[in-house]
């Protein structure tokens, strides 16, 4: 029987969040410790099967709640369900014909819920992977991250930008350029510049997330879309500089300057917190860092933190000092094992 397993992996924004939905630039890496895994076999028809995140009987009515404010009222087999009927639709866009044999398709995922890490993206990833192997469809890799963003947006309705989806498709350390002039129309789809840096570049990095429960992106987005399309000062200005600061810090990796890198993804927490509204938890996360010499940010929309360290006795001193917040820290593993 033909058994197709594919995985898409966390990841972290290094440089340039949340610029990238606003015509911005990003710099982000692969966290291979956490991934999404779909597994996909020829079946008598087509079935979804339910993961673990897709629970129907709880411990108590509290239980529920809590199972719904992380995971929504559908878990993650609504992302399947969507990505395979956004599968469909481009394949049909383009004329591609696809055979009749059915499927079973299930995920499952280690990728901490809510944190920033791009757990949602990562299914979504996963299960295309699946699809395209399966019906033997080459989508272009500059598409595929384009593809995945309209499943979220456009049948989903989650906010999100390319950046996720990108360096999930593309995985290593990728600097990203999302300029309205440098983006391009390929089998109707918006893609931007995507150039892929050699992670052996980049000085000790270290990932740390909250192990507690943690508000959805939605949440902390500080409807940052509406004040930037109404052309709010203060957001406009800051997108421009934190594109400007991905610039900065590409070049920062190539020269090897871990003091500048450093600097960058610090004043990356700096401007965003000029524009909005952060979770306390996450904010002590960055002070705490900091504090004891390392450099932070946020990895996406909160309740993670990515920066660089000096040595093995910082790293050390990172563990002892986050412990305390409900926060693991872990070496991002880039490249494969």
């Amino acid at each position: 029987m033909l058994l197709i397993r594919k995985r898409a992996y966390a990841r972290a924004g290094l440089v340039g969040n949340p610029s990238d939905g606003y015509s911005g630039k990003t710099i982000s890496l692969i966290v291979r410790n956490h991934w999404a895994e779909a597994t996909l076999y020829e079946w008598d028809q087509v079935e979804l099967v339910l993961s673990q995140e897709d629970q129907s009987r709880f411990r108590s009515i509290k239980e529920l709640a809590q199972d719904v404010h992380l995971h929504g009222y559908y878990g993650g087999i609504r992302l399947v369900k969507a990505t395979i009927k956004r599968f469909v639709e481009y394949c049909e866009q383009q004329g591609l014909e696809l055979h009749d044999r059915n499927f079973s398709v299930r995920y499952e995922s280690n990728i901490p819920r809510q944190v920033g890490l791009a757990g949602s993206s990562a299914i979504i990833v996963a299960t295309l992977r699946c699809l395209m192997e399966f019906y033997s469809v080459d989508i272009p890799n500059r598409v595929q991250p384009s593809l995945v963003l309209s499943v979220e947006t456009d049948e989903l309705g989650i906010a999100a930008g390319l950046q996720d989806r990108v360096i999930q498709v593309h995985e290593g350390l990728v600097y990203m350029d999302f300029a309205r002039e440098r983006m391009e129309s390929i089998a109707g789809l918006r893609c931007g510049v995507y150039e892929p840096l050699d992670p052996a570049l980049l000085p000790p990095l270290y990932v740390a997330y909250s192990t507690d429960a943690s508000e959805p992106t939605e949440v902390i987005h500080n409807n940052l879309r509406e004040r930037f399309n109404r052309g709010e000062p203060a957001v406009v200005e800051t997108m421009a500089r934190l594109a400007d600061l991905t610039v900065e810090a590409r070049e920062a990796i190539l020269a090897r300057d871990a003091e500048c890198l450093g600097l960058s993804i610090n004043k990356n927490f700096d401007f965003r917190r000029s524009i909005c509204r952060l979770a306390k938890p996450h904010e002590r996360m960055v002070q705490r860092a900091r504090e004891i010499g390392a450099t932070a940010s946020f990895t996406g929309s909160g309740g993670a933190i990515v920066g660089t360290y000096r040595d093995e006795a910082m790293f050390r001193r990172l563990q002892e000092t986050l412990e305390p917040l409900h926060c693991r820290v872990i070496r991002p593993q880039i490249a494969p094992a």
